[in-house]
């Protein structure tokens, strides 16, 4: 094995293609994926889904010859959203889902991502039990006769148009004629996507649609890769610019001036849109500890609540829906809507701005400056061993007088301000992220913050 890093964590398995992650890693995963769910169901039936990479299928077809060979029964889907494969789980009543990718990171990684059968990613107690089971390989393969049939299923952009148009005012959409630039990133966004565009009316500017997984730049929506599409915007006159990563549960927003408002924003226009909605109760919404404050005010401007959770989906999924939250998500531009489900979902991100925007009948960026606004920085440096256990007493001999959260990692904060520095689940760095009134405030934070921890 290389020592390329192969990262197990909540959110599954990530690593580099013919280093860390190989067929025979591959196989041995799905063997102790089809394992863990064969604790809870007999001959568990399980679907499958990959975003657009080259090594997609390649991965896709040792995972599922690994689950194949303990007994389970495999739908593949083939090139499809995370947030359709858990859709999908419903629909085929599946005991579960799983989908080959490494999001927003570049072509030479893959990973593999588990959905539960109510479509949210397992709890940090049974990630932990798939990777003991991955770590303390000692398979209990089937008899060749009850090596289930693995089967294929292409109905999921259907379903996925119409389940969220089933949800939101089409008719009013259809009537306004919006324009729009979408950057599919050439991931597995566009069918799906496509689908819902064409139902709902509206002309469409696409660009990198074909799902080859050859990405024409970085892959995460962030401004600095997202160039292209804030020129298109503006070429062609459109309402709003819509940018999704490969595996399409995170949506970046550009407005129709072609400026960049970027991945924060789409949680916070999706839940003013919402909250601004009379029958919208109750007014509950949840956010990971590395999200904009933004929300905060939208929130106390409607009178609702803001519940904070440690990063990762599945645990601003487990606390939606303990606080009975109506949306929430993560400031890396994943909406989580529970009429559609608990997974990060471009596409609702999508259907809920051409619904505000038609509702509002202004521009973007009108509604935009309605939201207070902050500057928020990210950074990241390479994590060395018994870096993270060095935070805490860190940061609170740099910040003592502030309130601290240390539920992952350790946020601190201020009335106008916070910092909050953890593990990354994905890859092998420390993040830094700071938000404040403007950006040299942001900075200050991070640099005391890399000061005290010595970096």
């Amino acid at each position: 094995m290389s020592d390329a890093p192969l990262m197990l964590s909540i959110s599954g398995l990530r690593g580099l293609i013919g280093k860390s992650l190989t067929p025979l890693v591959a196989a041995q995963y799905g063997t102790a994926v089809g394992m863990w769910f064969k604790t809870q169901v007999k001959t568990p039936k399980i679907v499958v889904g990959r975003d657009s990479r080259p090594s997609g299928e390649m991965i896709q077809n040792a995972f599922v010859s690994g689950m194949s060979s303990v007994g389970c029964k495999v739908v593949t889907l083939d090139i499809a959203t995370t947030p359709g494969v858990a859709l999908m789980i419903g629909r085929l009543h599946a005991d579960g889902g799983i989908v080959i990718t490494a999001s927003h990171n570049p072509i030479q990684w893959n990973g593999i991502k588990v959905l539960r059968q109510d479509g949210v990613a397992p709890a940090p107690e049974q990630a932990q039990q798939i990777i003991d089971l991955f770590k303390n390989f000692n398979p209990k393969y089937v008899e060749p006769a009850q090596i289930p049939e693995t089967t294929f299923n292409d109905t999921l952009p259907l379903v996925h148009m119409q389940v969220i148009e089933q949800n939101i005012n089409t008719d009013l959409i259809r009537r306004r004629r919006i324009k729009v630039v979408l950057d599919s990133v050439h991931g597995a966004g566009a069918p799906e996507t496509v689908e819902l565009l064409d139902h709902l009316g509206v002309e469409l500017i696409h660009l990198y649609a074909e799902p080859t997984g050859l990405f024409p730049h970085t892959p995460e929506p962030t401004k600095e890769n997202l160039t292209e599409l804030a020129a298109a915007v503006k070429e062609h006159g459109a309402a709003i610019g819509f940018a999704q990563d490969p595996d399409a549960d995170r949506l970046a927003i550009v407005d129709e001036n072609g400026t960049y408002i970027g991945e924060e924003y789409t949680l916070a226009l999706c839940v003013l849109h919402l909250f601004m909605q009379d029958d919208c109760r109750p007014k509950v919404t949840v956010a990971n500890l590395s999200t904009s404050r933004m929300i905060d005010d939208i929130a106390a401007k409607f009178e609702g609540q803001i519940h904070r959770s440690a990063v990762g989906e599945a645990n601003v999924a487990k606390l939606m829906q303990e606080k009975k939250a109506v949306v929430g998500g993560e400031g890396n531009g994943g909406i989580i809507w529970p009429k559609i489900g608990y997974v990060r979902n471009s596409l609702v991100g999508i259907g809920l701005m051409l619904e505000m925007l038609a509702m509002q009948d202004k521009p973007l960026s009108e509604i935009v400056a309605t939201i207070p606004s902050y500057a928020i920085v990210k950074d990241k440096v390479d994590i060395k061993p018994g870096m993270s256990d060095t935070i805490e007493p860190s940061l609170r001999s740099a910040f003592g007088d502030a309130a601290f959260d240390t539920q992952d990692g350790v946020r601190v904060d201020w009335e106008d301000r916070w910092v909050h520095v953890r593990p990354s689940n994905t890859e092998p760095i420390l993040r830094l992220i700071a938000e404040a009134p403007d950006e040299a405030a942001c900075r200050e934070l991070i640099d005391k913050c890399a000061k005290a921890m010595g970096l």
